[in-house]
């Protein structure tokens, strides 16, 4: 009976610590940035479609970095190539958009390259009551500094 026990235990682990560290697809990623995007940038289909294409081709190659990474194979041209194809695809993104889109598409930018996460609402401080600092790594994670 213990061994029953330690051997269902043994496989929920299994399944449980695999199903933890899925790494997502390239169309997943696409898919979560197509909806930010359009979601702050009220996308026309056709805007929707050709900025689908951009970011899936990213995705695409970001997942085989972090593949190259995992195996140990990375090199420093991989993550040079990489950004080099990321600012790319962000001039090539900024061709579809309107003007006023455009704008608006810097200020997701800026917010994701800032770690900024516009879901999250500031909460008012009361008279007298000070910011909390968060401290150590947790604070640079955050860029409460």
């Amino acid at each position: 009976m213990k061994k029953l026990i330690l051997m269902m235990m043994l496989v929920l682990g299994t399944f449980f610590s695999s199903q933890a560290q899925k790494v997502p697809t390239a169309e997943e990623i696409a898919k979560k940035n197509i909806e930010e995007i359009d979601k702050r940038l009220k996308l026309t289909p056709t805007q929707k479609s050709v900025i689908y294409n951009y970011t899936f081709d990213l995705a695409k190659e970001q997942l085989a970095l972090y593949k190259k990474q995992q195996a140990g194979t990375f090199k420093e041209e991989d993550e040079t190539k990489f950004f080099k194809l990321q600012n790319e695809t962000n001039k090539n993104i900024k061709t579809v958009l309107k003007p006023e889109q455009v704008i608006e598409y810097n200020k997701l930018t800026e917010e994701r390259l800032s770690g900024i996460d516009p879901n999250k609402k500031k909460r008012k401080l009361k008279k007298g009551e000070e910011e909390e600092k968060v401290v150590g790594i947790e604070g640079l994670k955050t860029g409460n500094n």
